[in-house]
């Protein structure tokens, strides 16, 4: 049994999220508190496995409690997100800067013709969560420029013109992913497509989180979109992104990869064989093996590719899966991927 505290001041809620969670038979709730400071003594007491947690609070919200209980007693944190308002998103992505994996809408009522479709979303989200082993939060390295220097003398040689950067990530993504972006110049000379995986509704408040906290420009992709240099590209709701010559976003329907809609794999897919070598590729933290295969076809064709490292991965499932098929050239840090990613770009602009 996957033991779960709720975290919600509405007592309507808290009665719709104890009877949502406990029909699942393998979901047990132990406690349902108020506030953030209740939610403190609770994780003492209750010990859960995962907390589902609103952000808006009394006393203590949402992002105060979760910087504390990671701190503290570090718990699987599962934001339940009551609507779909730009306040309320980016609210929602501030908890997972503050350590919550993972964002989930609230389900509707029992009576709501989407009541099952929310109750589903809401317990895979919880059974998934609480896999994931939290000791603490995501190390920093203090490695310097000295120790990545060899890695663009050595990659620096090859085919010269990256035209695009590919990147994909799941659990624990979209904090490295507002690292990487923090660090990167803007006059970067090639664009970047990502796919995150992220619970449908909250891509638009995604991109606007990176975009205020970042400074980089981030959108949601369009087809036939142009991708500009220096400009992200986040795939949207229930599409596959891929890419074509020019480069050219392409977006598709087509039938779930992995499980999944996005998926990394038909990104990575699409630029392999699009580009071939002139393509970089990233793999971060996530569960599961989305991309990882892809990763590895985009190596075979010559392209550079990254895998994010265990020790800084808050699951290792994808990155996992590449470096067990030899998919990735370097398995790096974030902070290591992103200065060889600028030397890599910049070294082969100048060729």
């Amino acid at each position: 049994m996957v033991r779960v505290l709720i975290v919600e001041d509405s007592l309507v809620m808290q009665q719709l999220l104890a009877y949502t969670i406990a029909a699942d038979p393998d979901l047990e709730v132990v406690g349902i508190v108020g506030n953030g400071e209740e939610a403190i003594e609770a994780v003492k007491k209750f010990k859960p496995d995962v907390i589902a947690m609103d952000w808006h609070m009394p006393k203590l919200d949402g992002r105060q409690a979760t910087r504390i209980i990671m701190e503290t007693n570090p718990t699987p944190i599962v934001i339940v997100s009551g609507s779909s308002t730009s306040t309320e998103m980016y609210s929602s992505f501030s908890l997972i800067e503050a350590g919550a994996l993972a964002i989930v809408k609230k389900p509707p009522s029992i009576n709501h013709p989407d009541y099952t479709k929310g109750m589903q979303e809401l317990n895979k989200t919880i059974r998934l969560m609480s896999e994931v082993k939290l000791v603490k939060r995501i190390s920093r390295t203090t490695r310097e420029l000295e120790p990545i220097k060899p890695v663009i003398d050595k990659i620096g040689g090859q085919e010269p013109g990256i035209q695009i950067v590919v990147i994909g990530a799941s659990t624990g993504g979209p904090i490295v992913l507002q690292k990487i972006l923090s660090r990167l110049p803007k006059t970067i000379q090639v664009p970047l497509l990502i796919v995150q995986h992220i619970s449908q509704g909250f891509t638009e408040g995604f991109v606007e989180w990176l975009n205020n906290t970042t400074n980089f420009p981030v959108h949601i992709a369009s087809h036939g979109e142009y991708p500009l240099p220096g400009h992200a590209y986040i795939a949207p709701d229930n599409f596959h992104m891929g890419v074509e010559r020019g480069p050219k976003i392409i977006l598709s329907g087509h039938d779930l990869e992995n499980g999944l809609r996005p998926s990394v794999a038909y990104l990575f897919r699409t630029a392999a064989n699009a580009f071939g070598s002139k393509v970089v590729g990233v793999l971060l933290t996530g569960m599961g093996r989305d991309g990882a295969e892809e990763l590895k076809l985009l190596k075979e064709k010559g392209a550079v590719t990254f895998a994010q490292d265990k020790e800084s991965s808050v699951v290792y499932g994808m990155p996992g899966e590449a470096e067990k098929l030899n998919a990735a050239t370097y398995i790096l840090s974030p902070e290591d991927i992103i200065t060889t990613l600028i030397g890599l770009i910049k070294k082969r602009m100048e060729r």
